[in-house]
């Protein structure tokens, strides 16, 4: 069988998910929310190994974990895979995950901005706190990350955990994932009073949505099992690129904006329209 061949047989996970008002009323009071079965057991089944086999083969870390920093402890992190692989394509791109992200957020459509696995390695580190959006050049809290698990996840390592109603402050500080970054913002947390929650045990397929802004970490991994985690950034249709505040903002807007500048339309050939209300 050829590989175009093998592409075609993968599920085309363009069926919809139907969300409910509360969902998207607690993703939106919350900004985080989490949705059961959003992809099968079969269709992860299918794409999980695909996905694997990608890392393993962009994975550039190859550091005994004692000998890495914070940062390089917490994961394993490839970015646009969906450039690299024709297969993984069909996951990233996927319409039923892009309209979850659009029903969510209320808006007509989203683009993609990149995807990344999220690999968590037996043993491996927790991820500090932190805000997604200090990276990203984009003046607009029009942004969401889906997280789906690719293998079961059990309640010892769990999902991430979310201070609720964080999104609602916006940009917190500039913040890089850190040690650093983990102390200052649980102070803030505390000071603020904002619930911290985690959603416990996911089955592959299971997908938490978070907004850019909300503060979130996850613990460490003391399993002999790889977390293995997909995510995909959305950004609403018809954003602009903010100009620069940040050397993050700057590698963000070279990586994710190829050719583009503060002031253009979001929409690099890197940025595909994945879904679109007006276009039905």
């Amino acid at each position: 069988m050829s590989a175009d061949e093998q592409i075609t047989l993968l599920p085309a996970l363009d069926e919809p998910y139907e969300i409910t008002e509360t969902q998207i009323k607690n993703y939106q009071e919350k900004g985080h929310v989490l949705l059961r079965g959003v992809a099968s057991a079969s269709e992860v089944a299918a794409y999980e190994p695909i996905i694997s086999q990608c890392v393993q083969r962009l994975n550039k870390q190859n550091k005994p974990l004692e000998e890495r920093d914070t940062y390089g402890k917490a994961f394993i992190q490839i970015g646009n895979l969906w450039e690299k692989s024709e297969a993984v394509a069909k996951f990233s791109l996927a319409r039923r995950f892009a309209k979850i992200a659009a029903d969510l957020m209320g808006v007509d459509g989203v683009r993609m901005y990149h995807d990344q696995a999220l690999f968590k390695e037996p043993y491996g580190g927790h991820t500090p706190w932190h805000q997604d959006q200090i990276y990203w050049p984009l003046d607009t809290d029009k942004t969401i990350t889906l997280w789906m698990p690719l293998v079961p996840i059990s309640e010892e390592v769990g999902s991430m955990t979310f201070a609720s109603g964080s999104h609602s402050q916006g940009y917190i500080n500039r913040m890089v994932i850190s040690d650093e970054s983990h102390k200052t913002l649980a102070q803030y947390i505390d000071g603020k009073g904002f619930e911290q929650w985690t959603y416990g045990a996911m089955a592959p397929g299971d997908a938490t949505f978070h907004s850019g802004w909300t503060v979130h970490s996850a613990p460490g991994n003391p399993t002999d099992h790889m977390r293995k985690v997909m995510t995909i950034i959305y950004i609403a249709d018809g954003l602009r690129i903010a100009e620069p505040e940040s050397s993050a903002h700057r590698n963000d807007m070279a990586a994710w904006f190829p050719g583009l500048g503060p002031g253009d339309l979001a929409a690099s050939p890197l940025n595909p329209l994945l879904y679109s209300r007006s276009s039905n």
